[in-house]
């Protein structure tokens, strides 16, 4: 039960603070500015929690300001690993596409067990790719655990690159796990893209 426990408590950590820190852009110079930013995501978040919307619907808002404000190019790239440097152009776009897709319905899907939970801002520093924010996430009927989310503006805008939970790399496991997924495809790119797409929420 503990490590079901904890499953449960990371991936609904993982797809609030990919909703959170959407929003949170690499220029924040202060930690007074970075918690301000929070705050308003996190109230834009529970305002479509609230908003009585299907499932399907908040799904479809959260690609939204996924595609607004994540590196999503640069992440996709990343979790291809050796694999995106062999693949063509079209190859890459589609793959960035349904990465998009398959990111906001995993996590997208997690948003309303979010209702009542509590997320506080520690502080925020300055790190060589950009800056690193760390904030407290309190779940109902859990104690508080640490999410830190990295930002920067190396695409030419200010977009979130990734976020580790407890410690843990969510862009590197999501690479471990496509990787996974495209190794049982035979190492068919264009499989794994078919396959992705056809649980994206239209």
């Amino acid at each position: 039960m503990p490590n079901n426990n904890l499953n449960r408590r990371g991936f609904i950590a993982t797809g609030l603070a990919g909703a959170m820190l959407t929003a949170l852009p690499a220029f924040a110079q202060t930690e007074a500015s970075a918690k301000a930013l929070v705050v308003s995501v996190v109230d834009d978040i529970n305002r479509v929690i609230a908003s009585g919307k299907s499932e399907k619907a908040m799904i479809r808002d959260f690609e939204k300001i996924f595609v607004q404000y994540a590196d999503v190019p640069i992440m996709a790239r990343y979790v291809l690993g050796a694999d995106g440097r062999s693949a063509s152009p079209s190859q890459i776009k589609q793959f960035t596409s349904a990465f998009q897709g398959y990111i906001s319905n995993k996590y997208g899907r997690r948003f309303r067990e979010f209702i009542g939970g509590q997320v506080t801002v520690r502080n925020a520093r300055k790190i060589k790719a950009g800056y690193e924010v760390r904030t407290s996430v309190k779940l109902q009927g859990s104690s508080p655990f640490e999410v830190t989310f990295l930002v920067s503006d190396k695409s030419g805008r200010d977009k979130f690159f990734n976020m580790f939970i407890e410690g843990v790399n969510m862009l590197l496991t999501e690479r471990t796990e496509i990787g996974a997924m495209l190794d049982a495809r035979g190492g068919d790119l264009n499989r794994l893209i078919k396959d992705m797409k056809k649980n994206r929420v239209s």
